[in-house]
């Protein structure tokens, strides 16, 4: 067990084991909670105190998460005027039309293939290229 001089400020920070040329660090509970409270002070931001003591920012995520923290995570503000908004609104419902449209071009190339093949069988016809042969329809 390792104790890293930097961390060790009145707390047991972190045992370092390794297993398999890997290494592997413990956090004491105590020192999480010391980390976040530096954090939601707002002296230090995440990636400087991660800097500080040698830790991952995933690690810290994971801390934040653990203690139900979620005023410490990122947060993204998107803003948008009212142009953006109805623009956006008439491409999605374009988008609807469109997908309408293609599935029922997909319908209507079915019912002409369902038709082709009864219209070829009735006929007489061994296959329905054989039929489309005949009317010039490309298959």
């Amino acid at each position: 067990m390792l104790f890293c001089p930097v961390l060790n400020k009145g707390y047991i920070i972190l045992n370092i084991m390794y297993r398999n040329d890997k290494v592997i660090r413990r956090y004491s509970e105590p020192f999480k909670l010391k980390i976040l409270a530096e954090l939601s002070v707002g002296k230090y931001t995440k990636s400087e105190l991660c800097k500080l003591y040698s830790i991952a920012l995933t690690t810290v995520n994971v801390w934040i998460k653990k203690y139900n923290r979620k005023d410490l995570m990122n947060t993204r503000v998107k803003v948008e005027t009212k142009d953006e908004i109805s623009r956006i609104k008439t491409l999605q419902k374009e988008i609807e039309q469109l997908k309408k449209l293609l599935l029922k071009k997909d319908l209507d190339a079915m019912v002409q293939d369902s038709y082709l093949e009864v219209a070829s069988e009735d006929l007489g016809y061994k296959s329905v290229n054989e039929l489309k042969k005949k009317l010039s329809i490309k298959p």
